[in-house]
């Protein structure tokens, strides 16, 4: 009680004698968004913010409080009086706390920025790979001849260069007399002269011409030029080449593409280590990406930093909401761009479908994001660039408000699912895996499936394709079919590829679908099986319009239709 009193004392005599010098300080300290001085130092203050000193917890990053030297003698009553040269210790320390307190926030904004800043870039869009863009032109460049022109193909001769005679004043005169005019032999001289210079110079150029050595650099120089060429027509061949295996849907190919255009969009942002990874699957014609996510720590966990009431240096964490929607905002931003860059490439829609997952591999590998988007999804994925808050307008912070965000809101319409707690790890299951080019049906996502059936009904006859309801277990779609086709007739279609077999109830369920869309038959393919019941069921005279193809049966129908070899089982 004594030592605060003291202290107190000695701060309220420093604030009277060096009231200048505490402006200074604290007015650089203060004001504007990096405020780092608070209140209760203001003179006549008080310690009312003691209380509120230990507002950074040692479990924060940075938690935990600072005190400089002079600032953890400045509560001590030692070092309360001034110096004999009048300087105070306890005002010096406060001031040099005060300064750091300053620079620290300082550079907590600089990374909020430079981070604004990286999201602002992420929503440039990327610009369109395909192979017309990739192609090159090169034209052969002449060989330097120097200042000089180059040499004429014949000698100067004298009729070129000789004037004109002049014309006879008298027409009784003679040609002789005539020629002894002083104007005319005037002209006669500067003629001869710029002949024999010309003749001079072009007997030099033809010397230069039959040099060796100018002649050996004039053959290297077009041989140069001329191998530049053939290799910008052979990469052009190879390029054509490749188009040729993209439009056959060749794995390799397609990957080359692809991830040649994800390696683009990536150079925007070389700062931001994001690398994704193509599989290309001619199965379904979809194209599965695996893009690394950035580590967590990117993004700032303090808001800046405080001087408590105490000299401490405090930091100011961030509320964990804040930082998980920042991050979530950045991942999303990354993904659309990913998928907009296989948009852009793919002009010859040779993909019918993008899988994109995004991991995060610190430590072991953890899915926070994964989107399965059809092609004509695809073209809702263009990026928007972070709005300016108007003048008027109190500033919400550095990021605007996450559910706002529009790189968030336009996942969440392709229907993906994100991790609502990164920063806990909290996992998302992925639409699919990028494992062989050629997976079994239950590794297939979503789309992947509902396409795959949709292929193999409409090879046997089945129009007028409409999906109801899909997700990772099947799907419910309904079709008809011409009258002479395999498939005659309107049709309800339940696919299912979950765990266990399919029983009764389930087929009892599909009848009355087929009730209420006014159809005449049902089918129901099972990547498993159906129990007894099921079957004995179908075999009844109410449920004679329904139909069931087991693994087996689904095999079949791609070996038929498509002329692949599917391989079935339940996931």
């Amino acid at each position: 009680m004594q030592d605060s009193t003291k202290r107190q004392s000695a701060v309220e005599g420093a604030f009277g004698r060096r009231a200048g010098f505490l402006a200074s300080v604290f007015g650089g300290a203060t004001g504007g968004p990096d405020q780092a001085v608070p209140t209760e130092f203001q003179p006549g203050g008080g310690n009312t913010g003691g209380g509120e000193s230990g507002a950074g917890s040692s479990d924060e990053p940075g938690g935990g409080t600072e005190r400089t030297d002079g600032a953890r003698g400045a509560g001590t009553g030692d070092a309360a009086g001034p110096t004999p040269d009048g300087h105070d210790p306890a005002v010096a320390a406060l001031g040099r706390a005060a300064e750091l307190t300053h620079h620290r926030t300082a550079t907590v904004r600089a990374e909020q920025q430079r981070l604004a800043d990286l999201l602002a870039r992420l929503a440039l869009p990327v610009s369109a790979m395909d192979f017309e863009s990739q192609r090159r032109s090169y034209e052969p460049r002449p060989y330097p001849d120097g200042p000089a022109a180059a040499p004429s193909t014949r000698e100067p001769r004298w009729s070129d260069f000789a004037p004109p005679e002049p014309p006879a004043d008298d027409p009784e005169s003679t040609a002789t007399r005539r020629l002894l005019d002083s104007g005319y032999q005037r002209g006669l001289a500067q003629a001869r002269l710029a002949h024999q210079r010309a003749l001079r110079q072009w007997r030099s150029e033809q010397a230069a011409v039959a040099d060796p050595a100018e002649a050996a650099a004039r053959l290297a120089h077009e041989e140069a030029e001329q191998a530049r060429a053939r290799a910008v027509r052979e990469y052009n061949d190879s390029l054509e080449e490749c188009r040729r295996a993209y439009l056959e849907a060749e794995p390799a190919a397609v990957e080359s593409l692809l991830e040649r255009a994800l390696a683009a969009a990536e150079a925007a942002t070389s700062e931001l280590p994001a690398a994704c990874r193509a599989v290309f699957r001619p199965l379904t014609r979809t194209a599965v990406l695996d893009l690394d996510l950035p580590p967590l720590g990117l993004v700032p966990s303090l808001d800046g930093y405080r001087l408590t009431a105490e000299g401490e240096i405090s930091p100011v964490p961030r509320s964990p909401v804040d930082r998980e929607a920042d991050y979530l905002r950045l991942v999303a931003r990354l993904a659309l761009r990913a998928l907009q860059a296989a948009d852009a490439v793919d002009t010859d829609g040779v993909l019918a479908g993008v899988v994109l997952n995004g991991w995060l591999r610190e430590p072991g590998a953890t899915c926070l994001l994964t989107v399965d988007a059809d092609r004509d999804a695809l073209a809702r994925t263009r990026l928007v660039a972070l709005a300016e808050p108007a003048e008027d307008e109190a500033e919400p912070g550095v990021y605007a408000a996450a559910e706002q965000d529009e790189a968030l809101v336009r996942l969440r319409e392709l229907g993906a699912a994100i991790s609502p707690d990164p920063y806990a790890r909290v996992a998302v299951r992925p639409c699919a895996t990028a494992g062989a080019a050629v997976p079994a049906v239950a590794d297939l996502s979503p789309g992947e499936f509902a396409a795959l059936v949709r292929e193999v009904l409409t090879r046997g006859g089945l129009r007028d394709w409409s999906v109801r309801l899909r997700g990772h277990s099947g799907l419910v779609a309904t079709g008809t079919g011409a009258p002479d086709s395999g498939l005659p007739g309107r049709w309800v279609v339940c696919a299912s590829r979950r765990p266990g077999q399919v029983g009764a109830t389930e087929v009892r369920t599909l009848a009355e679908a087929v009730a209420e869309e006014s159809a005449g038959h049902g089918l129901w393919l099972s990547t498993g099986g159906f129990t007894e019941e099921a079957l004995d069921l179908i075999d009844t005279a109410d449920f004679r319009q329904i139909h069931l193809a087991d693994g087996a049966g689904f095999r079949a129908l791609a070996e038929t239709h498509l002329g692949l070899p599917l391989a079935t089982g339940a996931i």
